[in-house]
């Protein structure tokens, strides 16, 4: 699938093998989540256009480039929190929308619970952020609910897939870029990654 992208940089791979270290405790954990974000971030925003611009250096004048686009960084609530943090820092000026589901664990279909998107779109370009793309209801849901807001390019970041979950968002939306740190086994009975690394949720937060 040329939609999915999954990076192959040394240190993303060095990171998510500690991140799925039953050992790593929640501060580390959120480190880590934090750290393979701005790793994954840079990679999905390689075509990001520009506008010529110049500035003026102790030494002149030197030819450069802004950002064309307005970013929009949409966390699907609660785990997609832990990205936001560092690639806030590499774009300060993106804006952040936060969008609430939860998994129903019975139909393993996503709830939506929390919604602040402003009525009108504010931004040109959204990465939809969560660590986990599982059954990919929620990703499913939060491009239903952006597209309907009327963005105009949106792009899926996450850290651990499985096939299933690509398969689904590519299914109901084939035109968003998928990036992922990788794609694993196969979900288990009840909607989990294997070997994955447990509740995202949970480990970040020290609630499991």
């Amino acid at each position: 699938m040329s939609h999915v992208h999954v990076s192959s940089h040394p240190l993303v791979k060095h990171k998510l093998t500690k991140l799925r270290d039953k050992e790593t405790n929640p501060k580390k954990f959120r480190e880590l989540i934090r750290e393979i974000a701005i790793l994954l971030a840079y990679e999905a925003t390689l075509d990001l256009a520009l506008e010529p611009a110049a500035v003026t250096t102790p030494m002149g004048e030197a030819a450069g480039f802004h950002l064309q686009e307005k970013i929009g960084l949409v966390p699907i609530l609660r785990s997609g929190l832990g990205m936001v943090e560092g690639i806030w820092e590499m774009m300060p000026s993106a804006e952040v929308w936060h969008i609430g589901l939860y998994r129903d664990e019975d139909t393993l279909q996503p709830v939506e619970y929390y919604n602040k998107l402003p009525i009108i779109p504010t931004v040109r370009v959204c990465l939809v952020l969560d660590p986990m793309l599982a059954t990919g209801g929620s990703a499913v849901a939060t491009v239903d609910i952006l597209k309907h807001w009327g963005a105009h390019r949106i792009k899926f970041v996450g850290i651990l897939a499985a096939p299933e979950g690509v398969e689904a968002l590519t299914a109901a939306h084939p035109d968003i870029p998928i990036h992922l740190a990788t794609v694993d086994e196969r979900l288990n009975e009840v909607g989990y990654i294997v070997p994955g690394l447990g509740d995202a949720g949970d480990r970040q937060f020290g609630t499991g």
